[in-house]
């Protein structure tokens, strides 16, 4: 993410304000709802698992849970966890928490600078410590061609066993990574840039049937959903064709909490949100609006468990959210 950002070069973390401060002005923002808002924490700017960043985290961690709050919380990370680590994140009493471990299996590190045994201990480390704490093999980016060959298919295969669920995606082929990658010496790794994750629907085959054993699933929030028995708060079940690898149980779960919201509400958030409460259009799937910004549909999104989308960007059928780049 840091491409996008323009600071890709940036290699030292440096801290903004104090863990207090954060916490205060997460709780007391606009957005935020106790109990429901998703957290994720030091996810765009850096690693949460790295050196001079873990205490920062782990304080945090502590800070939200001490209140009380049981929202779902994700950590992503690529780095090294310790059983010391994970004894911090098991003390949690309240939040609702996942790791995600983030694994390429690349070993070009042009592309992937951080090797991937790194992810595969950290795996190990929480299969064998964690009570409570949940854990996720995220199989990221997967690109055609690159890591999704049968010795790929068969590792993952592997991990996945370490992890209470699977969730694998593709890559932002973005302008900025594109740009990034060549000035590295790397061929393009697709012919086109794309606005959204670009996962070939063969490669998304060849994947699912190596790891149709397993529970596996496309959209981060259903597998956290999954591994705490809850519904998806991000309402993909709207999607159904999203829904065709979830395990029965976890179908059921969503489908009980799947519930058209009365245009009413979708435009008193709006109205909380600053969007325009005037075009708005609900069916069965999606609740869309227009001219919003990410911030503005997710609050609606997780307030409601129901999809909301951008009419300047329509969500095709079977696409799963994902760029055209390898679909007919």
């Amino acid at each position: 993410m840091r491409h996008l950002f323009q600071n890709f070069e940036m290699k030292q973390p440096h801290l903004v304000l104090s863990d207090s401060e954060a916490v205060d002005l997460l709780v007391g923002h606009w957005a935020f709802r106790p109990h429901t808002t998703p957290i994720q924490i030091f996810n765009r700017a850096t690693d949460p698992f790295l050196p001079g960043v873990k205490d920062h985290l782990l304080e945090t961690l502590d800070r939200l849970d001490s209140r009380g709050l049981t929202n779902p919380v994700l950590v992503i990370t690529r780095w090294k966890i310790e059983p010391t680590d994970v004894a911090r994140l098991e003390r949690l009493k309240n939040l609702r928490l996942t790791v995600l471990i983030t694994w390429s299996g690349i070993n070009d590190d042009r592309i992937e600078p951080v090797d991937s045994l790194h992810a595969e201990n950290s795996l190990r480390v929480l299969n064998e410590n964690t009570a409570r704490t949940k854990s996720i093999l995220y199989w990221r980016p997967l690109i055609a061609g690159l890591n999704d060959s049968d010795e790929h298919l068969n590792r993952a295969l592997a991990l996945s066993s370490l992890a209470g669920a699977t969730v694998f995606t593709g890559l932002f082929h973005r302008a900025e990574i594109r740009e990034y990658l060549r000035l590295a010496g790397v061929p393009d790794i697709y012919p086109q840039i794309a606005r959204r994750k670009i996962l070939p629907a063969e490669t998304e085959m060849r994947v699912l049937s190596a790891l149709k054993d397993r529970p596996i699933f496309r959209k981060t929030s259903c597998a956290v959903a999954y591994l705490h028995r809850t519904a998806d708060y991000n309402g993909h079940y709207g999607i159904r064709e999203i829904c065709d690898i979830c395990p029965p149980e976890q179908v059921a779960r969503c489908a009980l909490a799947h519930r058209r919201p009365e245009l009413s509400r979708v435009r008193e958030l709006a109205e909380i949100a600053k969007l325009d409460a005037d075009h708005i259009d609900i069916d069965e799937r999606r609740i869309e609006v227009s001219n919003s910004s990410e911030q503005q549909r997710y609050f609606i999104q997780h307030t409601l468990n129901y999809q909301v989308h951008d009419q300047a960007h329509p969500h095709l059928y079977g696409r799963h959210g994902r760029a055209e780049v390898g679909w007919k």
